[in-house]
């Protein structure tokens, strides 16, 4: 097939012109013949079944019947007029109405003659009527494209209007295929196609358009996903690929010293084997010659900074600088003190650089780091800035990573000739399809059990009608010298309103818990760093045994001794902020609580999510569910949702689809790692075309 002709603009379709063009352009983003191509339907009607008028039941469906107008009258009512039409088959009849376009209807609609009409039924006063039918001579629709499963494309109330309808782009599609100079160019190899028993590309693109039964549409639908999902794994591994082959990086040849000591004598626990597993993983990745491009997962509290802090204990063994980089300062500061206390007397400089450094605190401290002094970097996005340059950065480390765009990370790349070993590491548990389809380039390693001695959190969902016992349960929990958090929810459209919300719920916190007995902190995002600092600082020396927040402690603080966290309104928020939220306890000895406070109005969704909370502590099982709710796009955020946008498959319905589609990409660049084989050359063309265009349908034509 020429590729040429499927690149001709939209404009020179026929049945199209400049005027459709420009509407198909700005609704549906439809430039070239091949966009309209790729505009796979909704879904679909079944039209393999023809109804008498005798055999229609009460049930509101769509059906198809053959039959005449025999009658045409205009009746009146409240409001303008409707048009009735008498229209009968050989066991009875029925009426067709409309209540707009009645000028266009009449002067088109001829009496007496044969039509098939389609549309959904209405029953009133012993009749049945069909409002605003599709309708087409019956000669006529003998004579086109026989399609029995009727495609739905996407539409917009605009296209409507500008009558463009699902029956148009029907023929628009019939019209693009009668051009067509010939078949599609196969984009699989022939091994593939006959192993996965695929329908050919070009059965594929003819019958996800014009099936003519559910079993040839299942098949064009498996090969369309299959290929999409494949031409993406092929990109994310070949470049996965290309890196271990191009991308050298610095071997860290020893284990030496400050490891061996730190794990001898200053470790706080005994590792578990998880993390002993993927020490393991990372310490193959630093000994190679290819540079460690790694994500680490692990929920909330299961030990990713010991895991981080030992990688840059190897970089520092092998004359190595390492820094850690958190979305936020009040993390970043919390990575400080921590490392910091772990490190002890082990004489390893460390030093912090958040936005709030002071100008004067700044200068030895690129000095030291420039002259290599400095081992590790802590810090925020000012550690990216251009200004701050390492003698020798052997290792970075990202946390929660789906903050920062590719474009930051980039910068630290930069900041030597030979690109720094990298760990992303996240407590936002990915499922594993998406981490497939978003990270397929990363190795993953997964930290999935928790320290020794660790409870589960216990999480209840009560209602506001619960609230007096909630706060006796409260009282009894301070009562044994426990903390507890309350947080609400913060939804940035409308601070005036949240400010408000968590006013009120402080005034009634400190109304049932007065001073002196109690103690009652406040904090949210409108308060100056210094006093957000300060009301923490107290809680963490035990000085407040409350603390109202909103969602800024989501990521952040460790205090051990808090053991209850209470979420107001918590149908408001999403399940990975309700998982992490909940992580901010359970981190002592003690038991946890976790109270789920709502009113009695719930949607299905929000329920869903809180008993999802509440049956389930695995945070890879709460984010399975949340994909499964929001879709990809939503759960990662705009930097990564356009990575998925997926024209036919979908990472949740699709997930076996997207495992096969990943295991046939291994194993061909395993095979044959440079597409030189023969039989590859279907793949080698179509991916060369993927190097040159974004969208993935642009090059598998």
């Amino acid at each position: 097939m020429n590729a040429k002709f499927l690149q001709t603009p939209i404009a020179y379709l026929k049945g199209v012109g400049p005027n459709r063009a420009e509407i198909l352009q700005s609704e549906l983003g439809i430039h070239t013949y091949q966009d309209l191509l790729h505009l796979f339907p909704n879904r679909y009607i079944d039209k393999t079944q023809y109804y008498t008028i005798n055999q229609l039941q009460r049930n509101s469906s769509e059906v198809q019947i053959i039959g005449k107008v025999v009658h045409l009258k205009t009746v009146e009512q409240a409001r303008g007029s409707r048009l009735v039409a008498t229209f009968m088959d050989q066991t009875g009849e029925m009426e067709l109405v409309w209540f707009r376009g009645h000028k266009w209807i009449r002067e088109s609609l001829k009496l007496n003659v044969p039509y098939v009409i389609f549309g959904r039924l209405q029953y009133f006063n012993g009749r049945f009527s069909m409002p605003h039918p599709e309708m087409e001579l019956a000669q006529e629709h003998q004579q086109g494209i026989r399609v029995a499963m009727q495609p739905v494309y996407p539409s917009t109330e605009k296209l409507q209007k500008r009558g463009i309808t699902n029956r148009l782009m029907n023929k628009l599609l019939q019209q693009l295929f009668s051009e067509l100079p010939g078949a599609f160019a196969e984009t699989l190899p022939a091994k593939m196609i006959e192993e996965l028993r695929l329908t050919s590309k070009s059965r594929a693109l003819f019958h996800i358009h014009f099936p003519k039964d559910q079993e040839t549409l299942s098949k064009a639908q498996f090969r369309l996903k299959f290929e999409e999902f494949f031409y993406i794994q092929l990109q994310l591994l070949f470049k996965k690929q290309l890196r271990k082959q191009k991308i050298k990086g610095m071997p860290f040849e020893k284990v030496g010293e400050h490891f061996n000591r730190f794990y001898q004598e200053h470790l706080p626990f005994q590792l578990t084997g998880a993390q002993q597993r993927v020490i393991k993983e990372i310490r193959a990745d630093l000994g190679s010659n290819a540079q460690m491009n790694r994500l680490l997962q692990g929920d909330v509290g299961s030990g990713k900074t010991i895991v981080a802090l030992l990688a840059m204990l190897l970089a520092i063994d092998n004359g190595y600088q390492a820094c850690l980089v958190a979305p936020t300062e009040i993390l970043a500061v919390q990575h400080y003190n921590g490392l910091k206390e772990l490190l002890g007397d082990m004489g390893v400089s460390i030093a912090l650089l958040t936005g709030s450094v002071k100008q004067k605190d700044r200068k030895p401290l690129h000095e030291e780091l420039q002259n290599g002094k400095l081992n590790i970097l802590v810090g925020t996005h000012a550690v990216l800035e251009d200004k701050v340059r390492f003698h020798n950065l052997g290792l970075a480390i990202i946390d929660e990573q789906h903050r920062f765009g590719v474009a930051q990370r980039a910068k630290l790349w930069r900041k030597n000739q030979l690109p720094p070993h990298i760990l992303v590491m996240t407590a936002t548990p990915i499922p594993r399809t998406l981490a497939m389809s978003l990270y397929g380039d990363l190795d993953i390693s997964v930290i999935d059990e928790l320290p020794p001695g660790r409870k589960p959190i216990r999480t209840v969902h009560r209602y506001d009608a619960n609230r007096l016992k909630v706060f006796r349960f409260l009282r009894d929990e301070i009562q044994k010298g426990r903390q507890v958090y309350i947080v609400y929810p913060l939804i940035q459209e409308s601070e005036a309103l949240d400010y408000k919300d968590l006013m009120d719920g402080y005034e009634s916190v400190v109304r049932e818990f007065p001073q002196p007995e109690y103690q009652v902190s406040i904090v949210h995002g409108q308060m100056k760093a210094e006093d957000k600092d300060y009301e923490m600082e107290r809680f963490l020396k035990k000085e407040t045994q409350i603390m109202v927040a909103t969602t800024v402690i989501e990521v952040g603080v460790n205090v051990p001794n808090a053991s209850v966290m209470i979420i107001e309104s918590a149908e408001r928020f999403g399940l990975s902020q309700l998982h992490q939220l909940r992580g901010r306890v359970g981190r002592g000895a003690e038991q946890s609580f976790c109270i789920l406070m709502t009113g009695h109005k719930l949607s299905s969704e929000a329920k869903t999510r809180l008993e999802t909370m509440v049956r389930t502590n695995d945070g890879f099982e709460i984010a399975e569910v949340d994909l499964k709710l929001r879709g990809p796009g939503d759960l990662m955020g705009t930097q990564q949702s356009g990575v998925l946008n997926l024209k036919i498959a979908d990472v949740v319905r699709d997930r076996d689809i997207l495992q096969t589609a990943r295991f046939y990409a291994q194993r061909l660049l395993k095979e044959d790692p440079d597409l030189e084989a023969n039989d590859n050359l279907p793949v080698r063309v179509a991916y060369s075309r993927l190097s040159r265009h974004k969208d993935i349908w642009t090059y598998i034509s």
